[in-house]
């Protein structure tokens, strides 16, 4: 591994502590305090929801994971870091803390614009590294981003228009609007669907790896989708989840479309890739090669794909919002990017 063993400890020791999360313990105050102003000012995010975060970084951050992701890198001190600019997204709990993390152990700085949705938690993060190793390269700001030598942001695709605009100059890495993906079979056993379910419904569906789109088999049991989705019934309590299904059902409704629900989520066929929140459209196949093509026609609107068929890529049923550190967004290569700058 070529990269600095203090940052690399510092990670395997975050990871530590956010797998060992305790609300009720008094060495985690200051992390539950800004957990509770994320809560405040993001009607999305849950007690619930930012643990079942914390878990998976904790998981990922293991020495192994670390070894395996960083050992092909060479970033040899930087005598003069270069400043990478940051626009995050804040559709889920630290949805941009991979991005921070590579330029932090490519030895540049970054200079961090968080979205309005997600302003608490990752401070506390990049404040924790930085106190392990001794050093500050990591700077948020809500001002208009100046003075940096490369950008990676990530937004809508209406935003993704305007990124192109403003950062073209600067090299840059630019993300769209992506789904999660899944591809059934028919032979999925019970504890597999509601993988499925966990894919489509964790932090609401508002990932990016969330599963949007389903392709199924002809003659599919459409009942098979909604006994996996039904562990997790307890989402439509959740206020603004409720309000879109009510929304989302009322606007199917009136446009007459075919669809079918369970009382809190809808499915309908359909070839988009993009479905509204408490909803996921699918398709039917006759030949799985006809979904790989489809697979490599549309790679640039999936981010993931989940199934336990033979197809480049897949991953298995359950695992969306689990990515590896080596998983990277839109499979564009953060560290290579960084590293060749």
């Amino acid at each position: 591994m070529k990269v600095n063993s203090k940052h690399v400890n510092a990670l395997l020791k975050l990871g530590r502590h956010l797998l060992d999360f305790n609300p009720k313990d008094s060495v985690y105050a200051p992390l539950q305090k800004q957990i509770h102003q994320a809560l405040i000012h993001n009607g999305w995010f849950t007690q619930e929801t930012i643990q079942q975060c914390f878990s998976s970084w904790g998981k990922a951050l293991t020495s192994f994971n670390l070894e395996q992701w960083l050992s092909p890198y060479s970033f040899p001190t930087q005598t003069q870091p270069k400043t990478i600019a940051l626009v995050l997204a804040g559709n889920i709990p630290m949805v941009g803390f991979h991005d921070i993390i590579c330029v932090w152990l490519s030895g540049n700085k970054a200079r961090v614009k968080c979205a309005s949705k997600d302003l608490y938690l990752l401070p506390y993060m990049t404040h924790f590294l930085e106190q392990e190793v001794g050093e500050e390269r990591i700077t948020f700001t809500d001002q208009k981003l100046e003075n940096f030598d490369a950008v990676i942001a990530t937004g809508s695709n209406n935003a993704a228009r305007y990124f192109d605009h403003y950062f073209s100059s600067f090299p840059n890495i630019i993300r769209k609007n992506r789904n999660g993906i899944a591809v059934l079979d028919g032979t999925e056993t019970e504890e597999e669907l509601k993988g499925l379910g966990r894919d489509i419904l964790q932090y609401f569906g508002l990932g990016c790896r969330n599963v949007a789109k389903i392709y199924l088999p002809k003659a599919y049991d459409l009942n098979l989708i909604f006994g996996g989705l039904f562990p997790h019934d307890e989402v439509i309590n959740h206020a603004k989840y409720g309000n879109n299904y009510d929304y989302n059902k009322a606007v199917w409704l009136m446009s007459e479309f075919d669809f079918l629900e369970n009382g809190f989520f809808m499915l309908k066929e359909d070839s988009g890739f993009s479905a509204p929140i408490s909803c996921a459209h699918y398709s039917y196949y006759e030949n799985i090669e006809d979904v790989r093509k489809e697979i490599q026609v549309h790679k640039e609107a999936i981010q993931c794909v989940v199934s336990k068929l033979k197809i480049e890529g897949a991953i298995p049923l359950g695992t969306a919002q689990h990515p590896n550190v080596w998983d990277y967004a839109d499979g564009i290569d953060t560290l290579s990017f960084l590293e060749n700058l």
